[in-house]
C-alpha cells in the first residue's frame, strides 16, 4: 500500500512540476509594453539569455512615427577593453544574414556587462510588418555576434547567440505605438 501511494505522489509531484514549467514558460513569453515620459516601449526577453531584450523604442518627439529597434547581450567575459566597442559597428548575423550593429552603451551589470546595440531607426508601420513577414518566413529570429576584422566575438560575449519569440510583434508595437500617441495628445 506504501510503494502504491509513494508511486501516486511522484506522479502527482511530477505533474505539478511540469504545470509549473509549462506556466512558467508561457509567461516568458510574453511582451513587455510600457512608458517612460516621452518614451514608449515593446521588448520581448531572449530565449537563451532571457535577459537579454530585443526591444522597439518610440519617441514622442519623432511624433510617434519612428521605431528605434535595439538589443541587448548580457556577457560576464570581463576583457580591460571593453569599453573601446562603444560606438562602433561589430559583425552580427540576423539568421544567416550578415549585418552589423552599433555598440550604443556598455554598463556593468551583475558579474560581467549588459551590451545595448541598434540596429537602427525606422519608420514604425512599414519595419514591423516587414520584419514580421521576415519572421514568419524564416520561422525565427535569432541573432548571433561574430568574428569580423580586428574582433573576436568571444573575447567579448561567452554566449554570441540568442533567439527572440516575435509572434506577438505587430500587436505589441502597435500598443506601444498607441501609448505614444496618448502622450502627444497629453502634451498639446
Amino acid at each position: 500500500m506504501k510503494r502504491v501511494l509513494l508511486i501516486v505522489l511522484l506522479h502527482l509531484s511530477l505533474f505539478f512540476i511540469v504545470f509549473a514549467y509549462h506556466a512558467q514558460a508561457e509567461e516568458d513569453d510574453m511582451w513587455t509594453i510600457d512608458k517612460y515620459e516621452s518614451l514608449t516601449f515593446a521588448r520581448v526577453y531572449g530565449e537563451v539569455i532571457h535577459g537579454d531584450s530585443l526591444n522597439f523604442f518610440i519617441q514622442s518627439k519623432d511624433n510617434c512615427e519612428k521605431v528605434w529597434h535595439n538589443f541587448t547581450f548580457y556577457t560576464y567575459e570581463q576583457p580591460g577593453d571593453i569599453k573601446q566597442l562603444l560606438n562602433k559597428n561589430i559583425p552580427i548575423k540576423i539568421n544567416e544574414e550578415e549585418v552589423t550593429a552599433y555598440v550604443d552603451h556598455i554598463q556593468p551589470f551583475l558579474m560581467g556587462y549588459r551590451v545595448l546595440l541598434s540596429l537602427g531607426s525606422f519608420p514604425i508601420k512599414e519595419y514591423i510588418y516587414k520584419l514580421n513577414n521576415f519572421y514568419i518566413e524564416e520561422q525565427r529570429f535569432e541573432i548571433e555576434i561574430i568574428d569580423g576584422i580586428d574582433f573576436k566575438a568571444s573575447k567579448y560575449f561567452a554566449i554570441s547567440i540568442n533567439r527572440w519569440n516575435l509572434d506577438k510583434l505587430v500587436p505589441s508595437v502597435l500598443e506601444a505605438h498607441k501609448q505614444c500617441k496618448e502622450i502627444n495628445k497629453l502634451d498639446s
